[in-house]
């Protein structure tokens, strides 16, 4: 439970089939709050697939020749720069060599440059270099020819690797690292892999507080560009000029975005954002000599990631009360700091609030705060119904980071790759993350490996913010919080109860569906209901976040009047068939939501169910034209909690035919 991150667990359905699910949920951070032993927002996932994918297509017999591969070609390069008269520091290698050039340094670093190859510059005036499974023969003898031109490369049978580093155990044995070698087979491969996924491409992501919308195809295709994905984070500045560029021109839309002053792009996902954000906070109050300021004010309402960031940064957290109607309760904010306005650091709200409502008194909450020596974090993940509409920096709050995978296009589902970039007032500016390799000019520690993050993936924000402008951001905010509206006026009429609205029955850009009543009179759960909504194609909304027992919903601007009308009809459904086992034409444990979701194995097994397959596989006459399916039944979450370890058996009706995992010779160079 102290590892931070996710960890997947081998679950089961309740016909007792394998199933993956997400274990230990409780240990995260929207539900343990500043008790939380990890605070990973944004994953990388997509980074995690793409390996993954890449050990499957390659298996260990295909890696295994890779990396000799590169190996071989390291040991051929140190011996042939050992003949040249240098002295190469590390006698253990696999891929990296580090060279003593005394004298020679500039004039190899001047040959380097004229042949277009960088070589790392080390603090202690030797170079490096490193190959990978792309050098190609003639890239070795060019590397080798900087160091003394017209040395000729030489063969070497020394690995570089001790002998008892030296693997001799098998390892990637289960069959999905050894089937799918060829690009076809690959293809059919991912292809069923999408089949079982409940994504984008087919439905709505209600998702509350999450913000799933569209990465159009435009704002996408850059990142595909060898100018932008070929460029190393250490590469010498005059190769990425353009880059520069677009950082400057990037930091500057965010600025005018928000009201801030600077801004810092490194952060790499909202979980560093947060953290970079509270470190600028206490790097400045320990230049001012308040280093004491360590109290970190966060409301219930608050994003639930907050408490975890809050306790990163050494903070100790106070949670302070809300009303109601979901707002910060201003009096007992107030009282907690003025209590504490000699260690007052910070205080974090989220706005709108997680609650799916606007604070009306945020300026009031702002200012309580700096009258008591604190500064305000705002935390930027519902930005989406601000941007154009309201700015952090100019109604009272001190340092933001912002979702680029949220509000402003990045891919978020997944989780990940992100960028959370944090906003600041001036005063904070100095100590934005600086780094340790390239000199940003800043006092921070670095948050993220690289200068500026996950840039690589900056140009979809930029081409986000340049095709809407001005005028086209302010009416995504809009639409976002109309369509939210939308929906819970729709739902409330069909006789959901809304949670949180504010004095005019309005919520911000997602709204909160009380289904805990139902539990309570008929036996229907939130999760019976989130199941139920998969039979219909979607995917499910929020569950039990931020309260237990209910479902956020946020529709972002990218779904059209049809889309929110198909998912208002399925829940319109759901709440007739709940009526249903109300009045007793279903048993509680026995009925279309309780069995929920109904897969192609129900259809095929004994059917004793006091309602017919149609109701079951077709709720929407709709779905005839497009039917998805689960891969499972309804799983068992604390067998999955309770079994963390893969034991990788094959799978009965899995076949491996003609697996050749034979030794490969180790290649020659010439």
């Amino acid at each position: 439970r102290n590892i931070p991150g996710r960890i997947v667990g081998v679950s089961v359905d309740v016909k007792g089939r394998s199933a993956y699910r997400l274990a230990l949920q409780t240990r995260e951070q929207h539900i343990r709050r500043e008790k939380a032993t990890s605070n990973i927002c944004t994953a990388q996932a997509l980074l995690a697939i793409m390996a993954g994918a890449y050990a499957v297509y390659h298996g260990p017999a295909k890696l295994k020749e890779l990396s000799r591969r590169i190996n071989a070609y390291t040991a051929v390069a140190k011996e042939s720069i050992e003949n040249a008269g240098f002295k190469v520091i590390n006698t253990n290698f696999f891929d990296t060599l580090t060279i003593d050039c005394d004298d020679q340094f500039n004039a190899i670093l001047e040959r380097a440059k004229k042949a277009g190859i960088n070589l790392r510059q080390r603090q202690d005036g030797k170079l490096s270099f490193s190959f990978d499974e792309v050098t190609t023969k003639e890239e070795v003898k060019k590397v080798v020819s900087l160091f003394k031109p017209d040395t000729s490369v030489v063969e070497s049978e020394n690995s570089g690797i001790p002998s008892r580093l030296v693997r001799n155990s098998d390892f990637m044995t289960h069959p999905v690292f050894n089937s799918y070698h060829s690009e076809t087979a690959m293809m059919r491969y991912l292809r069923k892999l999408c089949d079982k996924d409940l994504a984008l491409d087919r439905t709505m992501i209600p998702l509350g507080s999450c913000t799933m919308k569209l990465n159009a195809v435009t704002e996408m295709l850059p990142v595909g560009w060898p100018e932008f994905n070929r460029i190393h984070p250490f590469a010498p500045a005059k190769q990425y000029r353009g880059y520069s560029e677009l950082f400057y021109q990037l930091e500057k839309m965010l600025c005018e975005a928000t009201g801030y002053d600077a801004f810092s792009l490194q952060p790499n996902s909202r979980a560093t954002g947060e953290y970079a954000g509270l470190l600028a906070i206490n790097g400045y109050n320990q230049s001012h000599g308040q280093g004491q300021r360590n109290i970190c004010l966060i409301p219930e309402s608050a994003h639930g990631t907050n408490p975890a960031s809050a306790a990163l940064a050494n903070m100790k957290v106070v949670v302070s009360k809300t009303d109601d109607k979901g707002n910060v309760d201003i009096d007992d904010l107030r009282a907690k700091a003025e209590k504490y306005k000699d260690n007052l650091a910070a205080v974090m709200i989220t706005y709108p609030s997680t609650h799916g409502v606007y604070e009306k008194q945020v300026r009031e909450i702002c200012k309580i705060i700096h009258d008591n020596g604190g500064q305000v974090y705002l935390d930027g993940a519902n930005l989406q119904a601000q941007v154009g509409l309201a700015a952090p920096g100019q109604y009272g709050a001190d340092v933001s980071h912002l979702n680029l995978h949220k509000t402003f296009a990045i891919s978020h589902g997944g989780g990940g790759p992100g960028v959370g970039p944090i906003g600041v007032k001036s005063h904070l500016a100095p100590f934005m993350p600086n780094h340790d390799i390239i000199d940003l000019g800043l006092k921070g520690h670095p948050v993220s490996a690289a200068p500026w993050g996950s840039a690589s993936i900056l140009p979809i924000t930029w081409m986000y913010i340049s095709m809407l402008g001005r005028e086209g951001l302010r009416e995504s905010s809009i639409v976002s919080i109309m369509n939210a509206n939308y929906i819970s006026k729709r739902l409330k009429e069909a006789g959901y109860e809304i949670l949180y609205t504010d004095d005019n029955g309005l919520v911000a850009h997602e709204c909160i569906v009380d289904t805990r009543p139902f539990k309570d009179d008929y036996g229907i759960t939130v999760d019976d209901i989130a199941k139920s909504l998969m039979d219909f194609g979607f995917h499910a909304p929020t569950i039990s976040f931020p309260v237990a027992g209910t479902l956020m919903i946020e529709p972002t601007e990218s779904e059209s009047r049809e889309e929110l009308d198909r998912f208002c009809d399925a829940m319109i459904q759901i709440r007739r068939e709940i009526a249903e086992v109300a009045d007793g034409k279903y048993p509680v444990d026995n009925n279309p939501l309780s069995n929920a979701p109904h897969t192609v194995a129900d259809l095929v097994s004994d059917w004793n169910r006091p309602y017919s397959k149609e109701q079951a596989i077709y709720p929407d006459p709709q779905l005839k034209q497009s039917k998805y399916f689960t891969p499972v039944n309804r799983i068992d979450n604390v067998y999955g909690d309770r079994h963390l370890v893969c034991s990788c058996e094959e799978d009965s009706d899995f076949s491996v035919a003609n697996v050749n995992l034979e030794e490969k010779t180790t290649p020659k160079l010439n």
